[in-house]
């Protein structure tokens, strides 16, 4: 019994070594969908004024809804165009390491969104930094069984949302933000920009 469980798992492990490359040309389309939707749900944000904790979390877990349904939607796409079994071990892995900090963060976000404004305080402009944090926790595990760039994508969301709550804490309390630009920048531009990156870098490997 143990004998076979090791065996799996070397398997596995030499199968995503394997499909390293194939995760990074997936990565690309998902990270650019990714950020769209983002760009689109904080400009629907901005324009209809969707400020309050309730409209804020609908929005934007709603967006996140469809962001997962995409992404799933693209990599079924991506493995049946080259011809791999969907729902492998490798992508169980993958998917098992997404999921902790992922519903973490979705349970938040639900605790946040129904909680009301008290003593002044504004809880929906806490949660792009906890969801930051949560998301890059998620993307440095997942890193472990994909391109390496997934883990430093990771670092950069803790980083960025660690900082900035460190400064506006210590340093600027009474900054006043934007929970909707916080959001665009976060799940809007960063995914955007690694989406390009990852799309010039595979085009240049290609083309040499």
């Amino acid at each position: 019994m143990e004998s076979n469980w090791a065996a799996e798992h070397l398997q596995t492990i030499r199968t995503l070594m394997e499909r390293s490359a194939l995760y990074r040309h997936a990565l690309a389309p998902i990270m650019l969908f990714a950020g769209l939707i983002g760009a689109l749900a904080t400009a629907v944000g901005l324009i209809f004024h969707l400020d309050l904790p309730r409209s804020f979390g609908v929005l934007w877990l709603g967006a996140a809804v469809v962001t997962i349904a995409g992404a799933f939607f693209i990599v079924r796409r991506q493995a049946l165009k080259n011809r791999e079994l969907f729902w492998s071990p490798p992508t169980r892995r993958v998917a098992l390491a997404l999921v902790p900090p992922l519903t973490a963060g979705l349970i938040l976000g639900v605790i946040f969104t129904l909680v009301r404004t008290r003593g002044g305080v504004d809880f929906t402009l806490l949660l792009p930094f906890l969801w930051a944090l949560f998301y890059g926790c998620a993307l440095h595990t997942a890193g472990f069984f994909m391109p390496r760039g997934v883990k430093w994508f990771g670092w950069i969301y803790v980083g960025l949302a660690s900082g900035a709550l460190l400064f506006l804490a210590l340093v600027q309390p009474e900054v006043e933000l934007n929970a909707h630009w916080l959001m665009g920048f976060f799940f809007g531009a960063l995914h955007l920009a690694y989406g390009t990156y990852l799309y010039l870098t595979e085009k240049g490997k290609n083309a040499a």
